[in-house]
C-alpha cells in the first residue's frame, strides 16, 4: 500500500463542482473528517436538473460548516469555463489541492446537447490545467467515467485496458481529460490522478439517473422503460464509498521523477472506484422497489409487473459495466463494498424525507 504523502490537515482544497452530487458528498466529508481543512467550493449551478437539490446539498454543507468553526467553508458559484473566474480563485485561494468534479453529465444529454458537454468537459478542464501549471499544485485529481470503456467487451473492465472505443460524446470528453492531464502532467510536472466512477448512486444523488428516474415515476403511477430488455449489468456504486476513495486518493499524489532523458516521467496516475459486484438492472428494480415501499413511499399493494416495459438498448449505452478496482486496493487499502440494498434504503429514505411522500 502506498503511504499518504499529503496531510490534508490545514490545507486550502478547491473542490469543483461543489454542489453536484459527488462534490458536495466530498466537501461533507472532508469538513468532517479533516482538522482544519480549508475548502473552496465552485459551482455554477446549472439548471440540468432540479436546482433546488443542489441549494439543499450547500445548505447541508453550510449547517456542517457552521458547527465545526476550526474548518473554512467559501463557495463561488461560476463556471470552469470562466477563464478569468478560475484564474482569479487561484490567485486567490491558493489552493494546495484541486478536485475537478465539475462537468455536464449524462450519457443520453450528450446526444441532444453537445454544446455543453464540450464548454465544460473540454475548455473547462483545460482551464483547471492552466491554472494548476501557472499555479502549482500538490495534486490535482478529477472525474473521470466508467464510460470510457465504450464497446470494451473485457469484463472486469481494468484501467490497463485499452480506452479507444467511445460510444458517446460524454465518453470521448472524459477520455480526453485523462489525455490533457497526462500531457500538463508530463509538460508541467502536475502530480495529476483520473477516477472512472462507476454508476454512482445515493441519497441526494442526481434525478437523471435511473433509480432517481425510476422512483419519480412509479410515485406518479408512469411506465419505467428498462433498457436492453433488462439485460443490462451495472456496477452500483455507492456514493460514501465513492467519496472514501477520493479522499484517500488525494493523499497519495503520484511521485515526481527524472527520466533518462532528464524530463520528468508524468507523475500521472489513474483509477477505477466501482463496487466490483455487477447488478442486473431487474433485480436492482426490485430491490428499489422493495425499499420505496418500506420506506412508505409506495404503497405495501403496490403492483410494480403493470408499471415497468422492457425496451430496447439506448444510443450510447453499453450493455455491462464491472471494476477492476485492484490498483486502488492495493495502492490505498479500500474497496468500495457498501451493499445495493443498503445503498437504495439510505436513498429511499431519504427520498420521502426531501420530497415528504
Amino acid at each position: 500500500m502506498l503511504k499518504p504523502d499529503i496531510q490534508l490537515q490545514n490545507k486550502t482544497i478547491l473542490v469543483t463542482g461543489a454542489a453536484g452530487f459527488i462534490g458536495a458528498a466530498l466537501v461533507g466529508k472532508l469538513l468532517t473528517d479533516v482538522q482544519g481543512v480549508r475548502i473552496v467550493g465552485l459551482d455554477n449551478m446549472s439548471d440540468y436538473y432540479d436546482i433546488s437539490i443542489k441549494e439543499y446539498r450547500l445548505s447541508e454543507i453550510g449547517r456542517l460548516a457552521s458547527e465545526l468553526p476550526g474548518s473554512g467553508w467559501t463557495f463561488v458559484k461560476g463556471s470552469i469555463a470562466d477563464r478569468t473566474l478560475v484564474e482569479r480563485i487561484f490567485a486567490e485561494y491558493k489552493p494546495e489541492i484541486v478536485v475537478n468534479l465539475a462537468a455536464q453529465a449524462g450519457v443520453r444529454y450528450s446526444i441532444t446537447n453537445p454544446d455543453a458537454y464540450i464548454e465544460s468537459n473540454i475548455i473547462g478542464f483545460y482551464n483547471i490545467l492552466e491554472a494548476c501549471r501557472n499555479h502549482p499544485v500538490a495534486h490535482l485529481v478529477y472525474a473521470s467515467s466508467s464510460s470510457v470503456y465504450g464497446s470494451n467487451e473485457k469484463i472486469p473492465y481494468s484501467t490497463d485496458d485499452k480506452t479507444d472505443n467511445p460510444v458517446s460524446l460524454y465518453a470521448a470528453t472524459k477520455k480526453s481529460n485523462e489525455l490533457f492531464a497526462h500531457a500538463y502532467s508530463k509538460l508541467y510536472d502536475i502530480p495529476s490522478t483520473g477516477l472512472r466512477f462507476f454508476t454512482v448512486y445515493g441519497p441526494a444523488g442526481r434525478p437523471d439517473m435511473a433509480y432517481f428516474g425510476f422512483t419519480d415515476k412509479l410515485l406518479k403511477g408512469e411506465t419505467v422503460k428498462i433498457f436492453n430488455y433488462g439485460n443490462c449489468m451495472r456496477d452500483f456504486t455507492y456514493i460514501d464509498d465513492i467519496v472514501e476513495g477520493i479522499k484517500r486518493v488525494m493523499e497519495r499524489a503520484p511521485e515526481k521523477k527524472t527520466g533518462k532523458d532528464g524530463l520528468p516521467v508524468p507523475p500521472y496516475r489513474v483509477y477505477n472506484i466501482g463496487n466490483s459486484n455487477p447488478e442486473n438492472l431487474l433485480d436492482f428494480v426490485t430491490v428499489l422497489q422493495e425499499e420505496l415501499v418500506r420506506a412508505k413511499v409506495l404503497p405495501p399493494d403496490y403492483d410494480f409487473e403493470v408499471h415497468k416495459e422492457l425496451v430496447p438498448m439506448q444510443p450510447g449505452d453499453v450493455p455491462a459495466t464491472f471494476a477492476d478496482t485492484s490498483a486502488l486496493e492495493a495502492d490505498t487499502g479500500f474497496k468500495p463494498d457498501t451493499p445495493l440494498r443498503i445503498g437504495l434504503r439510505r436513498f429511499a429514505e431519504w427520498y420521502k424525507k426531501f420530497y415528504r411522500v
